[in-house]
């Protein structure tokens, strides 16, 4: 079996000896601006990056053509491949956006892997509160940070507040933010500030686990 294609931003200045390997959300490529974003400001902050994608979206980016995401047991079978092709999963921090990082939570704890970030979790799909996404999370023992816009249509700070969640995840509330983490401008803060927020949270998060 072939590896399967990463996209890795290599760490400026001292490097952390953990790497940070981040998925894709369900509509959006390794690529989009918001994984570049990430990917590059966690770089310039001593993590090394390594992204990829699953194989619908692979095949999105050869054929052009959408497509609906694998299933769960092709994008967690893909989650493992990756995390042996990189070897010691001791020195890995797994996670994603939206999707991405769901799935990463559901293969964290056999996977063995140092820890999990979740950016944008989907607690429920849209529009549909009570069809929660939490049931493997409240016996996670994966340490885990997840990174959350406080008016996520996926999960807001209300809603979140009513779930049983493991002792292994802490929640963290980006002001005003959306799926994205992007504000309102009435609210008085700005999608660059959730940005430097969520990065500084993901890099302390990284820093106590060595």
């Amino acid at each position: 079996m072939s590896e399967i294609p990463l996209l890795v931003n290599e760490p400026k200045g001292p490097a952390s000896r953990l790497s940070i390997v981040l998925a894709h959300g369900a509509g959006a490529a390794m690529d989009s601006p918001f994984m570049e974003e990430i990917a590059r400001a966690l770089s310039d902050e001593s993590l090394r990056v390594v992204r990829f994608e699953f194989p619908y979206m692979h095949q999105v980016r050869e054929t052009g053509k959408r497509t609906r995401p694998d299933f769960p047991a092709v994008l967690e079978a893909t989650w493992r491949r990756v995390i042996e092709q990189l070897g010691d999963p001791s020195r890995l921090v797994i996670g994603g956006k939206s999707m991405g990082g769901r799935i990463a939570s559901m293969v964290a704890d056999a996977a063995g892997v140092k820890a999990l970030v979740c950016l944008g979790y989907p607690f429920h799909p849209t529009g549909k509160p009570k069809v929660l996404r939490v049931a493997h999370l409240k016996d996670l023992s994966t340490p885990a940070l997840f990174l959350q816009g406080e008016r996520d249509t996926l999960g807001n700070r209300e809603e979140t507040g009513a779930y049983t969640l493991s002792k292994a995840i802490r929640l963290v509330f980006l002001p005003d933010g959306d799926h994205s983490f992007k504000p309102r401008k009435a609210s008085g803060h700005t999608y660059e500030e959730n940005l430097a927020r969520a990065v500084e949270e993901i890099t302390a998060f990284c820093a106590g686990l060595e």
